[in-house]
């Protein structure tokens, strides 16, 4: 097996091992959320996490313009990540997932899109 092979290898490793620790949060967050104590934010994923998806725009006549992400428009690690800290922020349309110094309010809508739209000021 060559290096790259390996490198890739081990990268595809990691990015399962993180999955499945997204999948313990996201169990312990429901079983909290069901004990009827939901859980805040305190702290917020770099908005780099979103802004490496690609991205295109789109525009509504309630939502005038926004953009979307299609998962099988991008890398699936980067993908799988966003979405399931949107996920577990339980990030929709009425409560979208912002940190305090974010450009764009990111959101979901089925399970093979992330919407985002830029802040008003």
């Amino acid at each position: 097996m060559r290096l790259d092979e390996k490198s890739q290898k081990l990268g595809e490793m990691l990015a399962q091992i993180r999955n499945a620790f997204q999948g313990a949060t996201d169990a312990i967050d429901a079983y909290i959320n069901f004990l009827g104590k939901p859980l805040e934010p305190t702290s917020f994923a770099k908005e780099e996490t979103f802004t490496v998806l690609k991205f295109e725009p789109s525009k509504g006549e309630r939502l005038g313009e926004f953009e979307v992400a299609h998962k099988n428009s991008n890398l699936p690690d980067r993908w799988s990540h966003a979405y399931n800290i949107l996920r577990q922020n339980n990030a929709v349309i009425d409560s979208r997932y912002s940190g305090p110094d974010y450009q764009f309010s990111y959101w979901l809508y089925g399970e093979d899109r992330i919407y985002r739209q830029k802040r008003k000021q």
